[in-house]
């Protein structure tokens, strides 16, 4: 297979992309506006009322602090899924610059000249918007390049809450190994900060006149921008899906069920962490989930059969180098305890404790390996250190912690746990790259994703689940110095999953039977 150039992917995907710079300038635009609504009459009280100043630009400091990620998580709650709880996040991240050099540029205004303009009987209004205001505005403008970059740069994260923007594809191609796909989505976004930082700084040091010929074209064109993002945003579908990035870029996903199933439901990109409850609260219709994950049971979902077989087998097992089982003579042995303990109900039921009833990784793990007779209190050794690997969702966390309490009561090596690395893409570089010595990989990941097989060796090596883990074990040998070791005997493949009431009522029971209820409706 010949590598797709950047150019060639651009060139295929470029209606998609269109529509992801145009959510991304949306968000920007909508949220800029926004903070400069809230943001410059808050700088300028807080410069008429010193006193206010402390705690206003305070809180606006602690908010600037908080993680992009858990902002955006605290929105949800109260905006939903979309771009309210996006703009809401990004305003909140704009206010801090605008609020601030709004403060700085009036309080910094001459006293002279204030005591001059007061003395020509200039009221508090006219001296504000004749005086203060204009020469303050470079420092001001200042701000709001300053939030306009953050704001582009944040604005990357909307995709996890169905937002879109060029996101969409920086975090699809992290999750599916495709450099292409990042490239497609980060040079963009930041030719998006550097032209308008540029065009910010061509307003500030044009001065006051321009800003007042400017001040309602502006306005009116960020607004028509961002009315744009939100029409483009909306669904028509009866239906809503959402799917992960993950999900939209491989075989079996999006691809698969357009190109199989011959199916395009047109999903909003969602992450995988809030679409279950996005569906259980009736934001999303359908979605891509897991098939081992406990939030199927915890919100009542229904599994769609996968009548046409697009979802290859995916057996878990530990993927290591070669050199390091020569590193660590104990290890193999002791990972491989696991081997077949479990079965797709067992380890639904685990993450079940984890998505729904919130018990903690080193708990289930601990529990489990109890109850099955495995568990060793820890030899506190000190012949080496292993460095487990984790993607970004609970039972990896789990399966992770089950390791590290069987490398420390089995052997003398200590256990580090380096989690939540992402996507496959950034799991198998540290791997590769010797960041991690091993972590947790499914089969046909490592086969779609990784390998990246002809049509007809995938036809081939997924006919039964035996075939594809001797396939991905021995290509991982040859081209990686990787083995995969015994497989822990659970099938966590992708599904598509509605609500149980839903598709009783509109009669869905498998893909073909979506694809039925698409057609005639």
């Amino acid at each position: 297979m010949t590598q797709q150039s950047l150019w060639q992917f651009i060139i295929e995907q470029q209606e998609k992309l269109l529509t992801q710079i145009v959510q991304h300038l949306g968000l920007t635009f909508l949220s800029l506006v926004l903070a400069i609504i809230v943001g410059v009459p808050l700088g300028i009280l807080i410069a008429r009322k010193r006193k206010l100043s402390s705690p206003v630009l305070g809180a606006a400091g602690i908010l600037q602090t908080i993680p992009s990620i858990a902002l955006l998580g605290f929105m949800i709650p109260a905006f939903g899924i979309g771009p309210k709880p996006a703009i809401v996040a990004l305003l909140i991240y704009a206010l801090l610059p605008i609020i601030r050099n709004t403060y700085t540029g009036i309080t910094g205004v001459n006293p002279t000249v204030i005591e001059a303009a007061k003395a020509m009987g200039m009221n508090r209004s006219q001296l504000l918007f004749k005086v203060e205001l204009p020469l303050a505005m470079p420092v001001i403008i200042a701000g709001i390049r300053t939030a306009a970059v953050i704001n582009v740069g944040v604005a990357t994260l909307a995709s996890f809450v169905a937002a879109g923007g060029l996101g969409e594809f920086i975090f699809g191609g992290i999750s599916l190994n495709n450099t292409n796909m990042i490239l497609a989505g980060a040079i963009p976004a930041a030719l998006l900060a550097v032209l308008l930082d540029q065009g910010i700084a061509v307003v500030q040091k044009s001065g006051y006149r321009l800003f007042q010929k400017l001040k309602y074209i502006v306005p009116v064109v960020l607004i028509l921008v961002g009315a744009v993002y939100l029409f483009k945003s909306v669904s028509g579908n009866k239906i809503k899906a959402g799917f992960t990035p993950e999900f939209m870029g491989r075989q079996d996903g999006d691809l698969g069920l357009r190109s199989v199933y011959g199916l395009n439901v047109n999903p909003v990109v969602v992450n995988d962490a809030i679409m279950y409850k996005a569906a259980y609260e009736k934001e999303l219709d359908l979605i891509s989930g897991y098939s081992t994950d406990g939030r199927i049971k915890a919100f009542d979902l229904y599994v769609l059969n996968d009548d046409k077989k697009i979802f290859p087998p995916y057996f878990a097992a530990p993927v290591i180098k070669t050199k390091t089982l020569q590193k660590f003579p104990d290890l193999e042995k002791t990972l491989n305890l696991l081997e077949g303990k479990f079965n797709d109900s067992i380890m639904t039921d685990l993450n079940y404790k984890s998505d729904y009833l919130k018990q903690t990784p080193e708990k289930i793990a601990k529990d489990f390996l109890i109850k099955n007779k495995l568990y060793k209190p820890s030899r506190k050794g000190n012949s080496g250190t292993v460095r487990i690997g984790s993607k970004i969702f609970g039972e990896q966390y789990i399966l992770t912690e089950m390791y590290k309490m069987l490398i420390e009561g089995y052997t003398d090596y200590k256990a580090e746990t380096k989690t939540g690395l992402g996507g496959t893409k950034i799991c198998f570089d540290a791997l590769v790259n010797d960041a991690i010595d091993f972590y947790p990989e499914y089969t046909g990941t490592g086969l779609l994703v990784l390998l990246k097989p002809t049509p007809e060796t995938l036809k081939t090596v997924t006919q039964s689940a035996d075939k594809t883990y001797q396939y991905v074990d021995s290509e991982f040998r040859k081209q990686y110095g990787i083995q995969w070791l015994k497989p822990l005997g659970f099938n966590n493949s992708y599904a598509l999953m509605m609500r149980k009431k839903q598709a009783q009522s509109l009669k869905i029971e498998s893909i073909s039977d979506l694809k039925k209820y698409f057609n005639t409706n």
